[in-house]
């Protein structure tokens, strides 16, 4: 018998915590370019998370499951990620393969998209 979710998939909400951590990424990016470059490993992983998160806003698949979990099932296969601006491509696919990783499992469990607090763990 498979596991019935318990909850229905709340597109709307999805699109909301994408936009706040695009937000919450700027943030931090703009606050690590400010301490310099002793805060380039955290530019990087606030810069993977916006491009991430903004990718899979822009896909238009956030209102429905299956395809948002395959959306970020193909990002995760990509070869490579392009964006400018960042100090170590590796460390930057890194954090961006990280970042996929932890919603696929957002999405598969679907939770985790109500908290919208700047700083999560």
């Amino acid at each position: 018998m498979m596991n019935a979710v318990s909850k229905a998939w709340d597109g709307a909400l999805v699109r909301k915590w994408l936009e706040s951590r695009v937000d919450a990424a700027r943030l931090e990016q703009a606050a690590a370019d400010r301490r310099g470059y002793a805060a380039q490993d955290d530019y990087d992983k606030a810069a993977a998370e916006e491009w991430v998160c903004r990718s899979l806003k822009m896909s238009g698949h956030t209102d429905d499951q299956a395809g948002f979990a395959e959306r970020v099932k193909t990002l995760l296969a990509q070869e490579e990620y392009r964006t400018t601006g960042i100090h170590d491509d590796r460390r930057f696919e890194r954090y961006v393969r990280a970042n996929l990783r932890k919603i696929a499992k957002m999405t598969k469990a679907n939770d985790g998209f109500a908290n919208t607090l700047r700083y999560q763990g």
